[in-house]
């Protein structure tokens, strides 16, 4: 049952991304050209995920599990340090870019084409390397001195 409540969000999350315009990277160009031909009907997409998301965050953090019975697991950090600032630039430079983020990249290929293959793979090595960087930070810091 777990399996196919994932597969349905993750069909629906899909479906949702491609209708709103969010897997074409054109649209999403537009939508970040805030001194050019500005596209703003993007900001309807995120200001309904806002609305919802607002809507429905302050009853999920008072539940212990979730529908399916699992246990929630829920952001713990709440300091503003550096590496979140570097992630989210890092990412903003990466979709400002490719017009592509995780989410639409994995519902464009779907689609076809090229450069949604292009994105994941390189969203792959991405991962990769951060892994890595990380597995050789805390082998460092385990070492002894």
């Amino acid at each position: 049952m777990k399996v196919l409540m994932a597969w349905l969000a993750g069909v629906l999350f899909g479906l949702g991304l491609i209708l709103s315009g969010m897997t074409d990277p054109s649209k999403v160009l537009g939508f970040l050209d805030l001194a050019g031909a500005w596209d703003p009907s993007l900001a309807f997409v995120m200001g309904g995920a806002l609305l919802v998301g607002s809507l429905t965050f302050p009853l999920i953090v008072k539940r212990s599990k979730s529908i399916l019975g699992e246990a929630m697991r829920l952001p713990t950090a709440t300091r503003i340090d550096r590496r979140l600032v570097l992630g989210g630039l890092t990412f903003g430079v990466g979709w400002g870019l490719a017009g592509y983020c995780p989410g639409p990249a994995l519902a464009s290929l779907a689609q076809g084409g090229i450069k949604p293959l292009l994105f994941f793979v390189a969203m792959l090595a991405g991962m990769a390397l951060f892994e890595l960087m990380e597995h050789m930070k805390n082998r460092s810091l385990t070492k002894p001195a």
